[in-house]
């Protein structure tokens, strides 16, 4: 029974990585060829792998085996340097659902929920992690405008995300 446990153990864990929080759905008709390019946080809860930075933007490209290669860049003003991390994203289910697991680290995957998304230019669009405590708030300026981002943080907030934890990013 006992070399049974750590395999099981490890589906677990790993199952709950790409897992959607309870009431966050993923949007339906997304189109990966339309969300490419590059995108700039404006909002985001703060962890550990984005602590300090500003200027931050991630860009996604298409991979040869058909998933997205992913680059995340910021700003380290502490050390004067840019930080980047590259990774890669596939889909979690349909390729038309905004759900996707990405990996910066080996074989350790995280959800990436697109929640909400500008379904004419794909100008903005709101992502959660696997829980609440990941959220960020993207568009395709460095800027967005007052009125959008403050109906985009009203939906968060209705969602249960607590957007009075939010740190708005420098850009």
């Amino acid at each position: 029974m006992k070399k049974w446990l750590l395999p099981l153990l490890a589906v677990l864990m790993f199952s709950g990585c790409v897992g959607k929080p309870d009431g966050i759905d993923p949007v339906g008709n997304f189109n990966a060829d339309k969300y490419l390019g590059k995108w700039f946080e404006i909002a985001r809860m703060d962890h550990s792998f984005e602590k300090g930075l500003s200027k931050v933007s991630a860009e996604y490209s298409l991979r040869e085996d058909g998933g997205l290669k992913v680059v995340n860049r910021g700003y380290d003003a502490a050390n004067g340097k840019w930080k980047e991390a590259v990774g890669k994203a596939y889909f979690v289910g349909a390729k038309d659902q905004g759900h996707l697991k990405v990996s910066f680290f080996g074989p350790f995957y995280a959800s990436y929920i697109v929640f909400d998304l500008d379904q004419d230019n794909y100008r903005y669009s709101l992502v959660s992690g696997p829980d609440r405590s990941y959220f960020w708030l993207l568009s395709r300026s460095p800027v967005m405008d007052e009125a959008t981002r403050q109906r985009l943080l009203a939906k968060a907030a209705a969602l249960g995300f607590d957007t009075t934890k939010l740190i708005a990013v420098a850009q």
